[in-house]
């Protein structure tokens, strides 16, 4: 027994000190290390002069920026890359203009790094206090949207961790513009060397990022299924898995029609590329309006893909089949379904649905009442859109992903879901 502890031990010192094994990350990660050591000491004020001014840096430096995106949408649409993921990867001044608003949001946001969130006098007189800490290093692998590399590094310093950024090939000279940006202005705010590192693009960075046991706390997978699939199977670090949004609309029999349409159409149109998308409607078969609604989303130019029942509604809607169920379309396409109840819509998503969002429609306290109860999802939505899924909606600020698993954190990850927690535990000379 002490010997297979004495060979743990050595075999964490060795995870801790040696980056041998990580050829391609190894240097990034010992500094950004070194960078969370001193970043989990810093106080509230230095973190946000340190937002602020990467904030006020983007603004600045936003043509530099739109340069660097302009070569990586090119060359992303030369290799035809779809109109959806070309949409996630393309900037504009709006848009960088959107993103350093998130950091001064979060600027105006608490601090999370030192709050209790429990404590007690216990009966032997010791004061007990479980108080939120920063996780460390964080790494954040993310597909083709530059913007999760602000938000993800943001959020970040802000909860006193150190980010190790692994974005995709298609955006990756972006994101080093964007990186360097961050970098300098961190720097010039009293933030440490390391505190925001950009990892090489290629497939093999993954590998080791999810391997550095002892160099990294937390990694989090920000994709598609393939990518959050590869990291929860590959990985020998803690991971908080975010997951694809086949998100539902159920339309209730007791429905309000100028609502429900407005929020399907939302919930579908609004943006199409995003996991909070609606990708399936479901709808109750004493639903009056069902012709009504099925023709606003084919006006709006949706592709409708349904049962013999939506058929039967709408001669545009084109057969389903399971595939189409289980879809996460990403695109002007929809699912439709006509269900005999709620009970049969709570059926459809809880085999097909992803535990991302889920939305009703309705004007009857029981339908909701039945529906919020008996949907498993990471955020369930009353008369509104699954478009509200979102961090900054929820007023959290920016967001590095929507969690769908149940351990730790669940829906839009903000400030306190990166944080860990410590007991810290005060005598007066106690001894046991």
């Amino acid at each position: 027994m002490r010997r297979a502890r004495a060979e743990g031990a050595a075999r964490t010192l060795r995870d801790v000190s040696d980056a041998a094994d990580l050829p391609l990350i190894g240097a990034a990660a010992l500094r950004a290390r070194a960078a969370s050591r001193v970043l989990r000491t810093l106080p509230t004020d230095v973190k946000d002069a340190a937002l602020a001014g990467m904030a006020d840096a983007l603004v600045e430096r936003t043509d530099e920026v739109l340069a660097a995106n302009a070569l990586d949408v090119d060359a992303a649409a030369a290799d035809g890359t779809p109109a959806s993921v070309l949409d996630r990867l393309r900037l504009d001044a709006a848009r960088v203009a959107g993103v350093a608003a998130a950091l001064r949001e979060l600027v105006a946001l608490p601090d999370p790094v030192g709050d209790v969130v429990r404590g007690s006098r216990l009966p032997n007189g010791l004061e007990l206090r479980q108080v939120r800490v920063p996780f460390g290093v964080v790494g954040v692998v993310y597909e083709a949207r530059p913007n999760v590399t602000v938000d993800a590094a943001g959020l970040c310093l802000k909860s006193g961790n150190a980010a190790l950024l692994r974005g995709s090939a298609s955006a990756h000279r972006t994101n080093a513009a964007l990186v360097a940006v961050l970098s300098e202005a961190g720097q010039k705010a009293g933030l440490p060397e390391g505190s925001v590192e950009l990892l090489p693009a290629d497939r093999a960075s993954v590998g080791e990022l999810l391997s550095a046991r002892g160099h990294v706390d937390l990694v989090i997978p920000r994709g598609g299924a393939s990518l959050i699939q590869r990291v929860v199977r590959e990985a020998q670090v803690p991971v908080i898995e975010t997951g694809v949004g086949n998100c539902h609309v159920y339309v209730d029999a007791s429905a309000d029609a100028a609502m429900a349409e407005a929020i399907v159409l939302n919930s579908k149109t609004h943006r199409v590329s995003v996991c909070n998308s609606a990708e399936t409607l479901l709808v109750h078969r004493d639903v009056p309006f069902l012709p009504r609604l099925l023709a606003a989303l084919a006006d709006a130019g949706v592709t409708l893909h349904g049962d013999d029942a939506a058929r039967a509604a709408h001669d545009a809607v084109v057969p389903a089949t399971d595939e189409d169920w289980a879809t996460e379309y990403l695109s002007m396409d929809m699912a439709v379904r006509v269900v005999d109840d709620l009970p049969q819509a709570l059926e459809h998503v809880a085999r097909w649905g992803s535990g991302h969002s889920e939305a009703i429609v309705a004007d009857s306290a029981a339908a909701i009442a039945a529906f919020t109860a008996g949907v498993d999802a990471a955020a369930v939505l009353v008369n509104a859109s699954t478009r509200f899924t979102d961090g900054g909606e929820f007023g959290f600020g920016a967001e590095i992903g929507i969690s769908t698993q149940k351990l730790h954190a669940r829906g839009p990850l903000g400030l306190p879901e990166l944080t860990s927690t410590t007991y810290v535990v005060t005598g007066s000379g106690h001894t046991r």
